[in-house]
């Protein structure tokens, strides 16, 4: 056996199976199967760690994720370490380094402890008050020594070399939670033929099946009988029975997010297999069986080593045959510690007193006790305990009295009763009521196709969880479209109905503000810091959590909400319910950094993407920028060329002969359907009924508040299908923007959308020779000017390849932009090219595209813009449809304050010294010579020098800015104050005869 705490013939684990790890360097055997806690408590260790605030001693608490103290940091060498691991969940795999937290220079000797000796001085909120003097301190004196303080495990300095993998899946029913209920839900759905996926955190199935041994199912015990439903399960074609996998966040449309430990269980893990795997699941309907949790007592010097829940003793015992004690105590306001007592007893523990503060518990248990020859103390309260390292006795006193006993203890088991584990319900915008009855909040008004069943419901009763889980298993596989016949039926027996339970503290946590009864036992919160947030006015649950900082630990208040809760109630004079309820937020327990980001690290965490003719750009010198995740050709450098003589050289070719562009990172998105003009006119505030196939139309898009969304050019190519263009980092959001509408606001329209950007590759050719230059490749377009005007857009081939051909410019000039399959990218850009060279023209990049558009005033939604810009604001009230009675933003450019006099307005500037370049950002003021703090009137937007123009030249946002045309302003930088002059934003062309050839 391994550990002098391990009971022969108890629990479930095989004995000739070990693994050796060290604990703090000290080097303990376990059993294959056994977590970290459990190996711990069978090698007499309940030291684990110390508090956050104050460092006091703390043990194992639970046997589960709910653990608040047994925070450990786990290694298998020195790069693959993690810290802040709950010892209760990790289980133990050969060769463990496992280290504790939060001390120094060790475990039983912290110098830290000193902090409890000075918690007066700590009391909650001293953080509001103390570190607001002297005044602006922060940065300089509090800042440095609270990061140095803060966080109780270390974070790893090396790279981690593990790797991570996402997956996708669907199902008809997702069912969380694989004890009884979910067991049982997931029996039923699967029987009606549906797909369905069960997961569940633990190693094993069996839920509360791990530790009750009174539970009898269709005439086996209950855990062996999970152990068979889950094979029997995991045989079936329909059904992903998945383990080891928390469901940690529950998000809109029946999207959960899953983390699978893949192999952090395995003493040699086969490398090729991720560490941790996250699951994005979408079910039609989820069934939440995730059970409840056993809350602790409140009372004075409740967070010994030693003391832990009830539940948790009974699962170390009858799961992985640890006794957590020799001479045991129970404190209980619940006949589930009635059990726990009861197991120990029979497997050779002695038990000192159960300890109920209830005059009148269960006939029941209290007949078994007397049989078993266990004293029960009734109507009396655990006041106080003794002890350093570990719980050496508790005070025992009767309700109402000072007189104390003291009994000789080596473990105290506590239980004030079960909290349903409502936090994915709540995570999915579900309403909760509260059973006042029994004092606890359960699922009210669903927001989701979901149910809960059983604890997490408030269904105690064994049969009746079983038969609502069948039941609700039944019902939502035929609602996600299940047809199939198969009926289950479940039968079960228990030894003992539960009943009682209380929230709150009790006699041992009384008003006396020196007693220490803990409620959050990671961030030390008392009974006394709830109060003493009431007495400093906060009366909100909310106020009351950021006060004390109850409830904001990694553990996220699983063991303190509930008695925060009630004590703030009590202090307030208030009902539960009206005092509130904190909020649940994803993700149920911690999840690690590497399975949320998977795949997203090294060369993968930002994506590179790269057009078709990328290749040829590089093989030519470009030097390239980033534009979203598209690596961009920025400019085509010929030797010994700076950047400003290659753009000045690009930009003076492309208006005197030609230029070729790849456009191909712009969005592309197909709108298709017969009502797809009908969407197009609420989508964009410009009119397309009247749009003809064949051509094309600018497109403002803007946001529900009124201001620029997106803009690009929209290409009807027949009645029913349009080629939408966005900016190239907008292409993600304007999708996901218009399937938003779609679905939720003009669901009753016939449109399909389909993004298209990376299946176009898109070759601009712009200038006087862009006709010259594609004429003779393609075929089937007339592209005169007659017959293809400016802004048409037609298809055809070119070299043989389809194509679609747009007569549209953003650079003032004559142009085209040839739309062709993207495996074609390349040698339609080459072909186009051996035309292009010869006559002179040359290859340009995003530089010289933005002085080109500019010269023209062309605007940048993004840079020009900046979400508060309407259209007036961008001198575009021309592309907002007149006749139009509705669409996205119309109600928002209506507001006064978008209508109003003296907003900001994007003009032209000049500077009054040509060859001055103006600092994009850079703000401008009307008197340089105003104090300090000076009137901002806005800021440039876009400044660049333009070769063509012979100047430099700008835009800027200028409040009232049209307004004062011709009038003189000044940019101040720090060695000067440049004069500027508003102008119209055309710099060139501004007849605009170029693009029309």
């Amino acid at each position: 056996m391994s550990g002098a705490n391990r009971i022969a013939g108890a629990g479930r684990l095989t004995p000739a199976k070990t693994a050796r790890f060290t604990f703090d360097g000290k080097s303990y055997t376990a059993l294959q199967g056994d977590t970290v806690a459990s190996a711990l408590l069978a090698n007499g260790v309940h030291l684990v760690g110390r508090s956050f605030k104050y460092h006091r001693p703390r043990g194992i608490l639970s046997a589960g994720a709910e653990e608040p103290n047994a925070l450990i940091d786990v290694a298998r060498d020195s790069a693959r370490k993690q810290p802040n691991v709950r010892a209760t969940v990790q289980e133990v795999f050969d060769g463990a380094i496992v280290s504790s937290q939060n001390r120094w220079p060790s475990l039983a000797f912290d110098v830290n402890g000193v902090n409890n000796l000075l918690s007066p001085f700590f009391a909650a909120g001293f953080y509001y008050k103390t570190f607001m003097w002297p005044k602006n301190a922060w940065h300089k004196l509090y800042e440095p020594f609270i990061r140095r303080s803060a966080g109780l495990g270390v974070a790893p300095k090396e790279a981690d070399p593990d790797h991570y993998s996402s997956r996708y899946a669907h199902c008809d029913v997702l069912v969380v939670g694989a004890g009884i209920a979910g067991l049982s839900a997931a029996l039923a759905a699967a029987a009606t033929g549906a797909s369905v996926v069960l997961c569940d955190e633990q190693p094993e199935v069996g839920g509360a099946l791990h530790y009750d041994s009174g539970v009898t199912i269709d005439g086996t015990p209950g855990y062996d009988w999970a152990q068979a439903t889950a094979a029997r399960l995991a045989a079936m074609p329909n059904v992903k029975l998945m383990t080891r996998t928390t469901a940690f966040g529950y998000y809109n449309h029946n999207f959960v997010g899953l983390a699978e430990r893949v192999t952090d269980h395995l003493a040699d893990p086969d490398r090729t297999q991720p560490r941790e795997r996250l699951w994005q699941v979408r079910a039609k309907r989820v069934i939440i069986a995730n059970g409840a949790i056993e809350r602790h007592m409140v009372f004075a010097n409740n967070d010994r080593p030693g003391i832990m829940l009830a539940s948790a003793a009974r699962t170390y015992l009858n799961h992985f045959g640890v006794a957590v004690g020799a001479k045991v105590g129970v404190f209980t306001a619940h006949d589930s510690a009635y059990e726990a007592a009861f197991d120990l007893k029979r497997a050779g523990v002695a038990i000192a007193a159960i300890v109920d503060c209830r005059d009148r518990p269960g006939e029941a248990v209290l007949a078994e006790a007397r049989k078993l020859g266990i004293e029960v103390l009734t109507g009396h309260s655990v006041t106080n305990t003794a002890g350093k390292l570990r719980v050496s006795s508790m005070t025992v006193a009767r309700n109402g009295s000072n007189a104390g006993r003291r009994i000789n203890i080596d473990a105290l088991l506590v239980s004030a009763g079960w909290t349903p584990s409502i936090h994915l319900f709540s995570q999915s915008r579900g309403k909760v009521k509260f059973d006042a009855e029994h004092q606890r909040f359960l699922p009210g008004t669903y927001a989701q196709e979901s149910v809960s069943v059983g604890a997490c419901n408030g269904t105690d009763a064994l049969q009746a969880t079983i038969d609502e889980a069948i039941a609700a298993g039944e019902d939502m596989a035929r609602a996600a479209g299940a047809t199939a016949g198969g009926k289950v039926t479940v039968n079960a027996q228990s030894t003992f109905e539960w009943t009682g339970g209380m929230i709150g503290a009790g006699e041992g946590a009384g008003p006396d503000t020196t007693v220490k009864a803990f409620i959050d036992f990671q961030h030390d919160v008392c009974a006394k810091d709830i109060r003493l947030a009431v007495r400093e006015g906060m009366h909100s649950i909310e106020h009351i959590k950021r006060f004390t900082t109850n409830g904001m630990a990694s553990d996220q208040g699983k063991l303190s909400n509930m008695h925060g809760l009630a004590i703030a109630a009590d202090a307030l004079g208030k009902e539960i319910p009206k005092v509130g309820l904190t909020t649940f937020r994803a993700p149920y327990t911690p999840v690690t950094f590497g399975t949320l980001i998977n795949h997203s690290r090294g060369k993968l965490f930002d994506p590179a993407r790269k057009t078709p003719i990328h290749p040829w750009a590089e093989a030519h010198g470009a030097e390239f920028e980033d534009v979203g995740n598209w690596k961009r050709a920025w400019f085509f450098p010929k030797a010994g060329e700076t950047m400003h003589q290659a753009v000045d050289r690009e930009c003076k070719t492309v208006r005197n002969v030609a230029g070729v562009f790849d456009a191909s990172t712009l969005g592309k998105i197909e709108v298709v359907g017969p009502d797809a003009a009908e969407f197009l006119n609420l989508i964009y505030t410009n009119a397309w009924d009247s749009l003809k196939p064949g051509r094309c139309r600018y497109g403002i898009m803007l946001r529900e508040d009124g201001f620029v969304y997106d803009d690009g050019v929209v290409g009807r190519l027949a009645e029913d299908r349009f080629h939408v263009t966005t900016t190239t980092g907008g292409a993600p959001r304007v999708l996901h923007h218009m399937e938003d509408y779609l679905q939720t606001e003009f669901p009753h329209l016939k449109v399909w959308l389909t993004s298209a950007t990376e299946q176009w590759a898109v070759i601009a050719v712009q200038g006087p020779k862009a006709r010259e230059i594609i004429a003779p490749l393609v075929e089937g377009i007339d592209i005169s000017n007659e017959a293809f005007p400016h802004m048409s857009v037609a298809e055809g081939k070119i070299c043989g390849v389809p194509t679609r051909l747009f007569r549209m410019s953003f650079t003032g000039e004559l142009g085209f932009e040839i739309n062709v399959p993207a495996d074609y990218g390349q040698a339609i850009w080459e072909a186009v090219w051996a035309r292009a060279e010869p006559m002179g023209a040359c290859a340009y990049g995003t530089e010289t595209m933005h002085v080109l558009r500019a010269e023209k005033g062309y605007i940048i939604v993004g840079q020009d813009t900046d979400g508060t810009v309407t259209p007036d604001d961008a001198s575009l009230n021309w592309a907002v449809s007149k006749k139009k009675s509705d669409f996205v933003g119309i109600r928002g450019l209506k507001r006064p304050d978008l209508v109003k006099d003296g907003r900001k307005q994007l003009v032209g500037l000049v500077t009054k010294d040509p060859k001055t370049v103006l600092e994009e950002g850079a703000q401008i003021v009307a008197d340089p010579n105003e104090p300090k703090p000076m009137t901002m009137l806005g800021h440039v937007t876009s400044s660049y020098w333009s070769e063509n123009c012979g100047r430099s030249i700008a835009f800027a946002l200028v409040a009232g800015g049209r307004a004062r045309t011709g009038q003189t302003l000044y940019v101040p930088m720090p060695d000067k104050t440049i004069a500027v002059e508003v102008t119209d934003m055309v710099f060139f062309d501004k007849e605009g005869g170029r693009i029309h050839g």
